[in-house]
């Protein structure tokens, strides 16, 4: 268990510290939630190795951009109604008012950056402050810890509907991790004839079964890689863009999501028209697409405490960063408990 009423703050990169966490009460259009768990991911690690460049990280800072949680108050001009509720909260602080956002594309707000758990303070405390507009609720038999990973599973809602997947087609997600996974969850509502799931070993085939891939391949074997009609890269590696266009029959089409590196190689556009490659990406999920996730999770279509294999307390923050980062293909998510 953790100790009461502390949270996490990272002062500067690779330097941490437990702290008295003293709740910030909600001004005007506000919530105050109590948080039940909040994920880790690859963004956590960049955040905490100081790999995000000024723009996008904020020190001191807490933590925490994956969560779930219960509504405890609000702020004037709030929903009342919202007290009690079990919710996630998107984490771009969107202002809903400029022109992208009003088209909505929250993600693509013009006012400028700022998310939870990077400049704002996040979830890795007991409670989290935030603008009640970016609330989801969910139905009050929700399962908080399941929930808690709802928000790869919004990016990955974002990067099925920028494919626009049709009935029948032949499928291919590259990466099984939870961007990948979820990805390939969301895909099953479509009817694809085939839906494949490549990765770099064979140590997470079971899991993909279970999350609706009809075949799982790795690159070392890769019969059977050819003439998909969709693609989903999930995984954002410098290599990844460029073998999955190998992927694609003519005419066919790719979606770069993931956690995008600079540099990927051989992405040559003389190819790409030659073979009439169309190309999406999708970076962060704007609230349609968190809308879409929370549909599917409280309709039981997505499955998200399979991957949950550590729960941690807050004060094991070093640990659960270890954890994440180890490599360990026995590690699927870690949640830390306020």
């Amino acid at each position: 268990m953790s100790p009461p009423g502390k949270a996490v703050v990272l002062d500067a990169p690779g330097t941490s510290r437990l702290v008295e966490h003293v709740p910030r009460r909600p001004g005007p259009g506000e919530a105050q939630v109590r948080v039940h768990a909040a994920g880790m991911c690859g963004r956590d690690r960049d955040l905490y190795l100081g790999r995000r460049p000024a723009p996008y990280a904020r020190y001191p800072l807490t933590p925490g951009h994956e969560w779930s949680g219960t509504v405890t108050a609000v702020g004037e001009g709030a929903p009342a109604s919202l007290i009690g509720r079990k919710v996630v909260g998107e984490g771009l602080w969107n202002c809903a008012t400029c022109a992208r956002c009003r088209a909505g594309e929250t993600d693509l707000c013009t006012v400028g950056y700022e998310e939870t758990g990077f400049t704002r303070p996040g979830a890795m405390a007991p409670t989290l402050t935030l603008p009640a507009r970016l609330l989801h609720t969910l139905p009050p038999d929700a399962d908080l810890t399941a929930a808690a990973l709802l928000e790869p599973a919004a990016r990955a809602a974002a990067a099925v509907l920028k494919a626009g997947p049709l009935p029948g087609a032949r499928v291919a997600v590259i990466g099984a991790g939870a961007l990948g996974l979820f990805t390939a969850q969301l895909l099953g509502a479509f009817s694809p004839s085939e839906l494949t799931v490549v990765d770099t070993g064979p140590g997470r085939a079971a899991l993909a079964d279970r999350f609706g891939a009809t075949a799982y391949r790795t690159w070392d074997r890769p019969s059977g890689l050819v003439d998909f009609d969709l693609v989903i890269d999930a995984v954002g590696a410098a290599s990844t863009a460029r073998a999955a266009t190998s992927l694609l029959r003519p005419g066919g089409r790719l979606v770069l999501t993931g956690i995008p590196v600079h540099g990927a190689a051989g992405l040559d556009p003389a190819r790409l028209v030659a073979r009439q490659l169309s190309i999406g990406t999708a970076l962060g999920a704007p609230s349609g697409a968190w809308s879409s996730a929370v549909r599917a999770f409280s309709a039981a279509r997505l499955t998200p405490l399979e991957l949950v294999t550590h729960q941690l307390g807050v004060d094991e923050f070093e640990r659960a960063m270890a954890l994440t980062a180890g490599g360990d293909p026995r590690v699927g998510r870690v949640l830390l408990r306020p």
